[in-house]
C-alpha cells in the first residue's frame, strides 16, 4: 500500500473503491470477507471492518447478517461521482497550477495519449 501519510483504512478503502469503480467489483456483488481481504492486503481486520464501516456509512455497501457485505445498487455511480468531484476540488487545481507554471497544455496531455 502507498502513501504511508494516510491512515491504513483510507488506503484500504481507496483500493476497495478502484476495484469497483475498474468493475471487479459490481453493484450487487459480495466484497471479499474481512479477514479474507486482511490477509490479502497484509492488514489488520479490525482496520479492513473500519475501511468498510466507512462504506456502509456511506450507503456504498449492504451488510445480510451471516452472508457478508455487498456493494449496493447505485454504489458504482455514486462512487464515480464522489470521486469526479474529489479530483475536480482537490486533485486538479495544483495539477492544472503546474501545467501552467511549466507550460503544458491540454492539447499535449491529448497528444501523449494518443501517442
Amino acid at each position: 500500500m502507498a502513501d504511508d501519510s494516510k491512515p491504513v483504512y483510507l488506503r484500504l478503502r481507496e483500493i476497495i473503491s478502484a476495484s469497483i469503480l475498474d468493475g471487479a467489483f459490481r453493484d450487487g456483488d459480495m466484497l471479499p470477507s474481512v479477514r479474507a481481504f486482511a490477509a490479502q492486503q497484509g492488514a489488520n481486520p479490525l482496520t479492513v471492518a473500519k475501511a468498510y464501516q466507512s462504506f456502509q456509512d456511506d450507503g456504498l455497501v449492504t451488510v445480510k447478517r451471516g452472508v457478508g457485505m455487498f456493494v449496493a445498487d447505485g454504489a458504482t455511480r455514486r462512487l464515480r461521482a464522489m470521486e469526479k468531484a474529489h479530483f475536480l476540488e482537490n486533485v486538479w487545481p495544483p495539477v492544472a497550477a503546474q501545467m501552467q507554471r511549466i507550460g503544458v497544455s491540454l492539447s499535449d496531455l491529448s497528444n501523449m495519449q494518443d501517442a
